[in-house]
């Protein structure tokens, strides 16, 4: 047979395989019929597992009167699910590479858009209003790269966009941060951050044997439901975060000797006495405190006037 046979029995197998892509075989004629080769630098994992969709696309609660915000759709695996299962989809790809095989596959979806451009550059709220004008509600559900998990979902929070959910895939330790609970070595300001803006709940785990290539670690998928309204209330929102990270500067440090590097050694004796007036134990450590503790400190803080501007960085 001659490389043209070859090559057009190739596309001709890619099309008449079944309509699914997170199957190995599916997968890997892809790869090969489009000759890509994956960027580690990217994060590149693309899921092999149906069943793993199923259960990413059923937590999202989508249907034909909502969209779906997809980030690092790779080959568009999910993103067939998605535009089955919502009323519009806008897939947002960073890899220019994958933005011809994207158009390909789902050539048929008209509800569904693909954007090439670094979700952590774009402006979003634009996006919302130019791909998701005519929706009731939009959710992010996506596989997302580990190395820009905490950017990407701070991005998605911290601008206060109009999400329903957030149904994402990613690192299992991550996840397990995002979701712990305080008194936990896991639960550290990316809990309290997560848990300011949403509700967590742990959907799956995910072995590293679904993907190809196979990542070093296993996967889980999370989802984070957004609060009407931020868990407790706060006067300042950047102090309070300061305050949290503060806490959490030295794990092995009591909250009296990490908020004392913060607010300064002067301070110590003053400090002391607002954590007892606060009902909170000064050799007690960061891990242990709530969300409602952290916002009393963060609250005593400003009135005591040890503000933004007093406050060390």
């Amino acid at each position: 047979m001659s490389d043209h046979d070859q090559n057009e029995q190739s596309k001709a197998a890619v099309k008449s395989a079944p309509f699914e892509v997170a199957t190995p075989k599916r997968t890997k004629e892809i790869i090969a019929k489009y000759g890509f080769s994956f960027k580690k630098s990217l994060g590149q994992n693309f899921l092999i597992d149906q069943n793993i969709l199923n259960n990413i696309v059923a937590a999202a609660e989508l249907d034909e009167t909502k969209g779906a915000l997809e980030i690092g759709p790779g080959i568009g695996a999910l993103t067939q699910r998605l535009a089955q299962a919502a009323g519009k989809v806008a897939a947002v790809e960073i890899d220019n590479r994958l933005i011809p095989i994207l158009k390909d596959i789902l050539a048929e979806e008209q509800h569904t858009t693909v954007i090439h451009g670094d979700v952590l550059k774009l402006d979003l709220k634009q996006l919302f209003e130019e791909q998701f004008a005519d929706v009731t509600g939009v959710s992010v559900v996506a596989n997302l790269p580990y190395y820009v998990t905490t950017p990407i979902l701070m991005k998605l929070l911290e601008e206060k966009l109009p999400l329903e959910h957030i149904v994402v895939m990613i690192q299992k330790e991550v996840a397990e941060r995002m979701a712990a609970k305080p008194g936990g070595k896991e639960y550290g300001s990316l809990s309290v951050a997560v848990q300011y803006y949403c509700v967590p709940k742990l959907v799956c785990t995910v072995p590293h044997t679904v993907f190809i290539p196979q990542p070093n670690v296993d996967s889980a998928v999370i989802k984070l439901s957004l609060r009407d309204k931020p868990a407790v209330d706060v006067p300042d929102e950047d102090h309070f975060f300061r305050v949290v990270q503060a806490s959490f500067a030295q794990r092995r440090k009591t909250l009296a000797n990490n908020l004392t590097a913060f607010v300064g050694k002067e301070r110590r004796e003053a400090l002391t006495e607002m954590l007892l007036k606060n009902e909170i134990d000064p050799i007690r450590r960061g891990e242990t405190l709530s969300l409602e503790e952290f916002a009393r400190i963060s609250r005593s803080m400003l009135e005591a006037g040890w503000g933004a501007q007093a406050v060390k960085s």
